[in-house]
């Protein structure tokens, strides 16, 4: 049975820092699964990595990585690899499964917690719920296991 209280700031970001690891492995295989066939495709001694570098398309497809794992993730089960390791779930406010909007919206908003300063995050430690600005957004909410 879930203790309903929320984790501590610094095992949310002891989660996300494993997350983040395995994310970079993500992009590796992603980066791998293109430059491998297209060096083999035109030629090694034709193949310009630079010019990818600068293709819309392929930096579309490597950010769409990130979003694409920790949503799926979420809405599947409600934890990543980090949050099962850090023994954390992601619930909506109400303790149902999160939803495809909803973990959109928390991903969107995950960003805005990061730009200033990381302040969304260090909200966590005043909010009485100890929520955070992607959590009040997005109507979810973590809780240790």
């Amino acid at each position: 049975m879930p203790d309903t209280q929320p984790p501590s700031l610094l095992r949310r970001l002891a989660a996300m820092l494993y997350d983040g690891l395995l994310i970079l492995a993500l992009l590796f295989i992603a980066i791998f699964l293109v430059v491998i066939p297209a060096g083999l495709l035109v030629g090694w001694d034709q193949f310009d990595p630079a010019a990818l570098r600068s293709n819309p398309l392929y930096i579309g497809y490597l950010l769409l990585v990130p979003p694409t794992f920790l949503i799926w993730f979420w809405t599947h089960g409600g934890q990543t690899l980090g949050m099962r390791a850090w023994r954390i779930r992601l619930v909506g406010m109400d303790g149902t499964p999160v939803t495809l909007k909803q973990g959109v919206i928390r991903y969107l908003a995950s960003l805005l917690s990061w730009l200033p300063f990381g302040l969304g995050f260090l909200w966590s430690l005043f909010d009485r719920e100890r929520l955070t600005w992607h959590d009040r957004l997005s109507r979810t909410r973590l809780e240790r296991l």
